[in-house]
């Protein structure tokens, strides 16, 4: 049966089947959670699996990559969230960069993932609330995706790091329906 749980800590220390990169539309090494992934991935070789894709990615795309030196999980997801600094009202693009996530783990055949608040660091803009808006469409993807394929079975982690982002998307979790 499919889950969906908030987590309070890094995606990128999860053990998981995939952790979820919160990527730049080039996929090089950027800063926050995308330079930790990097950091323990490999920086030279995840560099070097990032290059054999096309870019710029779009908003919402979602690629995979081996987790080289990361013990913890098998695969890493790069989902391109928006810059709600460039795009203020990017919302469907931040969804599908969830959504597209979840279908890239199922296309490989894996069942676990723990995402970041994508989207919700540098890339918030000026959002009200940045990791309250990543977590809700977050919820939106994973219910959507769990619709669209009732038979495969998924574990999500979404992670808050902060204790400010925890309280946040806490506040979410508690309000959504079902």
């Amino acid at each position: 049966m499919s889950k969906i749980d908030l987590i309070n800590g890094s995606c990128a220390d999860r053990v998981v089947d995939a952790v979820v990169n919160a990527a730049n539309d080039g996929l090089w090494a950027g800063g926050g959670i995308c330079g930790v992934i990097f950091g323990k991935a490999g920086r030279e070789e995840l560099t070097q699996a990032c290059r054999k894709y096309g870019t710029p990615l779009r908003d919402g795309d979602a690629v995979i990559t081996p987790a080289f030196h990361m013990t913890n999980a098998k695969a890493i997801i790069h989902a391109v969230g928006p810059n709600f600094g460039i795009k203020p009202a990017a919302f469907e693009e931040l969804f599908k960069a969830y959504y597209n996530s979840l279908v890239v783990l199922m296309e490989n055949d894996l069942h676990s993932i723990s995402f970041p608040l994508i989207s919700s660091g540098i890339f918030g803009g000026s959002l009200e609330n940045p990791a309250a808006e990543s977590a809700k469409q977050c919820l939106r993807a994973y219910k959507a995706f769990t619709g669209d394929h009732p038979d495969y079975e998924v574990n999500v982690e979404l992670c808050a790091f902060t204790a400010a982002e925890m309280r946040e998307v806490s506040k979410v979790f508690e309000s959504r329906e079902g």
